[in-house]
């Protein structure tokens, strides 16, 4: 079973690695949605398979560190891409969440990634 929860950041950031002219060259902002998902069985006791809250508390850090901030001036996302944003919220949030399935971004209604651990 899967469970998820999800949080939004507005963040500012601009993709230096395109080419001169492509408009996310330049500065400019999202509305980024962070899907985070769990996977595990449900507790007998329980009844759940892990509390909400605990999916909050590990990415109340990450949500300090990226919201209303420039992402390019945060260590490892220089090239704040959607996929990189979705590996470097992955990377932290394994440690705090060993159930951790899936992470998504999105960075519009319309355009985003899911990453899930692969290398």
């Amino acid at each position: 079973m899967e469970i998820f929860k999800v949080f939004t950041i507005e963040a500012a950031h601009r993709l230096p690695n395109v080419p001169e002219g492509h408009k996310c060259r330049r500065l400019h902002g999202h509305s980024f949605r962070i899907e985070v998902r769990v996977r595990g069985p449900v507790g007998a006791q329980s009844g759940w398979v892990q509390d909400f809250a605990d999916l909050g508390a590990a990415f109340d850090p990450l949500f300090r560190q990226l919201d209303h901030n420039y992402l390019n001036e945060i260590p490892g996302l220089e090239n704040p891409t959607s996929e990189n944003l979705a590996a470097w919220v992955w990377q932290r949030l394994r440690p705090r969440l060993p159930t951790l399935a899936e992470v998504t971004v999105r960075e519009t209604c319309t355009a985003g990634c899911t990453y899930r651990g692969e290398p």
